[in-house]
């Protein structure tokens, strides 16, 4: 009966051993699952949306895809501010025009690459996409004698093949954290009720001309960003850190700290 007992005891504590094994086991594996999903977050590379900046400024972008009537009113109208923009400018309109890309660039304003035929590239393999960034930019370079440095992926689309084609090519891609949606047909009264409502140091708006109000909505935008709220508008080039910085999980680019 004592054996009998005493084998019991024995298998017991066997039992409870392995139990205790198992569960530290899970809890190890768990943690280690845990670090493994917030390392990969952490180092997941993101787009800029916006600029962690307390100097008052912000970037004013177009996109440029289509058509390039009122480049002419637009340039004349960012000259009256005296203010330069970032054009990203896609590769077949500055094939179909050249003399437009040429006055954007002889008026000082930077260049940026919108791909080379505005397809949805995130349905694009990695070489498919560092083609589209390619070949737009030797037009641009074809064109302006420089090469761009800042890529905006067609409709705003993004993933990690395109984030890494951009790199390979050594390209920054921006977004935006203010839409004017001007493209949809608003008025210019309606893209400042969109634009005041997020307005802050480092914002980027996103604009597109060859729509119906933009060109001739500038002035008063540029007015009220100016002149009645003390921003100063800037390229996205001179907004944006370039070197000691980190993108967090909302894509606002921030100085690292350094300890």
């Amino acid at each position: 009966m004592l054996i009998v007992l005493n084998k019991f005891k024995i298998f017991s504590y066997i039992v409870s051993l392995i139990t205790v094994i198992i569960l530290f086991s899970m809890a190890f594996l768990m943690t280690t699952a845990e670090k493994t999903i917030e390392t990969s977050t952490s180092t997941k590379e993101l787009p800029i949306y916006h600029v962690a900046t307390e100097e008052k400024k912000i970037a004013f972008t177009m996109n440029c895809a289509w058509e390039a009537e009122d480049i002419d009113s637009i340039l004349d109208t960012l000259s009256k501010y005296k203010v330069h923009i970032t054009f990203f400018i896609v590769g077949e309109f500055a094939e179909k025009n050249p003399e437009a890309v040429k006055k954007i660039a002889d008026r000082g304003h930077e260049i940026g690459n919108h791909s080379d035929n505005h397809p949805h590239v995130n349905q694009l393999s990695l070489e498919k996409n560092r083609e589209e960034i390619q070949e737009c930019s030797k037009k641009i370079e074809n064109l302006t004698g420089k090469k761009t440095t800042l890529y905006r992926g067609p409709y705003g689309e993004y993933n990690d093949t395109i984030m890494q084609a951009a790199k390979s090519q050594g390209h920054t891609v921006i977004q935006w954290n203010i839409d004017t949606l001007d493209y949809s047909g608003l008025t210019g009264e309606q893209m400042w009720k969109r634009i005041k409502e997020k307005l802050a140091p480092g914002s980027i708006i996103l604009s597109h001309n060859g729509t119906k109000h933009t060109a001739d909505s500038l002035d008063m935008l540029l007015h009220r960003i100016i002149e009645e709220n003390g921003y100063q508008v800037v390229t996205v080039s001179n907004l944006i850190y370039q070197e000691n910085y980190v993108i967090d999980n909302n894509g606002t680019q921030k100085m690292q700290k350094i300890s």
